[in-house]
């Protein structure tokens, strides 16, 4: 895996994007092993830990949400397979995660929220072990077991009815008097601990597959074309809800699961129903420390809210329910030695340390890098190569080390490199700055091929065919030196021709594409020449007021010769700050930076900066969106914004005049309620669009 050690707020929009990109391919391919073919590559915490980091990204950036994105998906679509497929009446869900107490509180304070009740009013919840299994969906008619499919990607399935006539937990005939016409029980199939051990030493000494965990070995098992292999493998069933239910057998959860019980099917011995959330919070703990004496494995606990008429008005969000959460267990801990520090150098120059570990299991997986993040953790750790650490998976994607065990032994420190490891170029933190950063900007090749990669992504430039291997190779063969260069690749059509992989249409392709960006949008061209603080807002805030990029530039380098009138007419600008003024002068003053920029306009054309505004009830007005707009992308709802007359703020403040909220929409939604301000939903927005258009 990558080095991904910065926080989401860390990150520039093109970088967020692009991590998003990795992200949504690097899940979806975990999501295939995982559900489609049951070999998967890592654990459940390091899945997890992607998965996290993705949410913490669509939260920072929601407007870089994207179509493919794993926070609208669930499971994934069957591959190739010998079994049928089965489309479910009702979907099934996945569930959203909760890591710490406070995840929980929050979690507990917006159902609250959503259903409009006070912290005095009672509610109740239903809390249960998260089994590590394969999700299974039953159907009953009329009483009897008629199909049986696995969740597959939430809408289809694979048929597996004559597998489960084998697994002694579920019953053919539910033992009701009177069962409803139609009802699916839902659940999940696994392996005892013991079992699966028995089963992993048979396949050794059969020289068969061995799996690599219970849930693996179950999900195997279960999606066996032959039913016969399945009948030899000890797999077990619990209930732990339904699907399409002609009759509800109760009105709360808790009375639900009795009934599934008496029905005939297991369900958690730990399943219980609890008052508040205090009680949510000591079932956890409860159950975590009866995790390692259990007969099965578990990676959590999960909750419910018990009231049915609550569940249907909370509905969902997404591939989750809003009436449930997954309160995961924390990651496993080891100890292993640094070996040594190395430096990674970034698109902005920033210089981030990594550990490299000597290899060490933590949770199943071979770990050897570790993120050091900057060189104040460092000092804080006090680690040095040769030191004994204890790392951590929990909610990063890299590992981080949680302590030093030998700090108290006398050994040189570290010390972090005064220049650039790439171009040797002075390496410095700015004032109030804990990041050290090359100096050397676009004479950094580091710095040249992340920039280039940057200029070229979907919210700048957005010129197809020019991925990331694309570039590294380009600039390996001296093609890309800087941005103008991509310009000029219409000279070396027959070199890209005779590089592997490249053909007569695919050479076309990019160059149709290049050529179609010679007059390109003005604020995304200042956005992909990533100058620090300039994100894509900034750059359209930047661009409305001056409409030409030379008037930038020159009231940019007189800011930066300390002209007062000049610093005073970029700062009057709304958004614009002393940061962005100074990394806009910074810009200018490197000779480096000019020469790139003279030549970048010498190959395009960029028109006059302009964006035509309707009359309408908000112009003037600062509009925040929040929450998932369904209608529209958040760049889509910025530009009405923007074509109204408004402007597009991502928080909420004194400042705010208009939240427009969509489904989860979370603190800013609580923030503009609790200063007053004026709150509407999509409907109401779109409304507003139509009438001013």
């Amino acid at each position: 895996m990558g080095i991904e050690p910065n926080a989401p707020l860390d990150l520039s929009e093109a970088e967020a994007a692009n991590e998003l990109m990795r992200l949504a391919k690097q899940i979806a391919h975990h999501d295939r092993l995982y559900h489609a073919e049951d070999s998967p590559e890592i654990t459940d915490p390091e899945y997890d830990a992607l998965v996290r980091r993705n949410a913490a990204l669509e939260a920072a950036f929601p407007h870089l949400v994207r179509e493919d994105s794993p926070s609208r998906k669930v499971g994934h679509a069957i591959a190739a397979s010998p079994l049928s497929k089965v489309r479910h009446e009702v979907r099934m869900m996945s569930l959203d995660n909760a890591f710490s107490s406070e995840d929980v509180i929050e979690w507990v304070a917006r159902v609250r929220r959503f259903l409009a009740l006070d912290d005095s009013a009672p509610i109740g919840f239903t809390a249960e072990d998260k089994i590590d299994g394969l999700s299974c969906s039953l159907r009953y008619e009329n009483g009897t077991l008629v199909r049986a499919a696995t969740r597959g990607d939430g809408q289809v399935g694979e048929d597996v009815t004559p597998n489960v006539q084998h697994i002694a937990d579920i019953p053919q005939q539910l033992a009701a008097i009177d069962p409803p016409e139609v009802f699916e029980v839902r659940g999940e199939v696994y392996m005892e601990k013991q079992a699966f051990a028995a089963l992993n030493a048979a396949q050794q000494e059969a020289d068969g597959k061995l799996f690599a965990n219970p849930r693996n070995a179950a999900a195997g098992s279960l999606r066996q074309k032959d039913a016969s292999v399945t009948a030899k493998r000890p797999l077990r069933f619990w209930a732990h809800g339904w699907g399409a239910a002609s009759r509800m057998p109760g009105e709360t959860q808790n009375a639900v699961m009795e009934a599934l019980r008496q029905w005939g099917f297991p369900v958690s011995p730990l399943f219980a129903r609890v008052d508040s959330l205090e009680g949510l919070l000591a079932r956890y703990e409860a159950i975590g420390k009866a995790r390692a004496d259990l007969p099965y494995e578990i990676d959590g606990v999960v909750y419910k809210v018990d009231r049915l008429d609550y569940q249907q008005r909370l509905g969902f969000v997404a591939k989750a329910p809003r009436w449930a959460l997954a309160h995961k267990f924390p990651a496993e801990r080891a100890e292993t030695t640094l070996e040594s520090i190395d430096i990674q150098v970034g698109r902005t120059g920033k210089l981030t340390p990594v550990g490299r570990l000597a290899p060490v299991l933590v949770g199943g997986v071979t770990v050897t890098n570790v993120t050091l993040h900057n060189r104040d953790e460092i000092a804080r750790l006090g680690v040095r190569p040769g030191d004994r650490v204890v790392i951590q998976r929990a909610g990063d994607v890299i590992p981080q080390v949680v302590d030093n065990l030998t700090r108290e032994i006398e050994r040189e420190p570290y010390i972090f490199p005064a220049t650039c490891p790439e171009c040797g170029s002075e390496a410095v933190a700015e004032d109030g700055e804990v990041d050290v950063r090359c100096t050397g900007g676009l004479i950094c090749p580091a710095q040249r091929t992340e920039r280039l990669k940057h200029f070229v992504s979907r919210g700048a430039l957005d010129i197809d065919g020019l991925g990331e291997k694309t570039i590294d190779q380009f600039f390996a063969l001296g093609w890309l030196e800087s941005p103008a260069d991509i310009f000029r690749l219409k000279d070396r059509r027959d070199a890209i021709l005779a590089l592997d992989g490249w053909q007569d249409r695919s050479v076309e392709k990019l160059l149709e594409s290049i050529e179609a960006r010679r007059e390109p949008d003005a604020a995304r061209l200042l956005f992909g020449l990533g100058i620090r603080h300039v994100g894509a807002v900034t750059a359209r805030d930047l661009m409305k007021h001056f409409h030409e990029l030379p008037a930038l530039r020159k009231t940019a380098e007189r800011a930066r010769d300390r002209d007062e009138d000049a610093a005073a007419s970029l700062t009057a600008i709304d958004g614009i700050g002393s940061a962005v003024v100074e990394a806009l002068g910074d810009f200018f003053h490197e000779d480096h930076n000019t020469a790139v920029w003279d030549d970048l306009l010498g190959q395009i054309h960029p028109p006059r900066y302009e964006i035509e505004t309707l009359d309408s009830p908000v112009a003037g007005k600062i509009v925040v969106f929040t929450g998932k707009l369904e209608t529209m992308s958040r760049d889509e709802a910025k530009a009405q914004a923007e074509r109204l007359g408004a402007k597009a703020s991502g928080s909420v403040s004194t400042k705010t005049d208009l939240v427009v909220a969509g489904p989860g929409a979370g603190s800013k939604l609580k923030k503009a309620a609790e200063m007053g301000i004026e709150v509407i939903d999509e409907a109401a927005w779109a409304e507003i669009v139509r009438e001013a258009g």
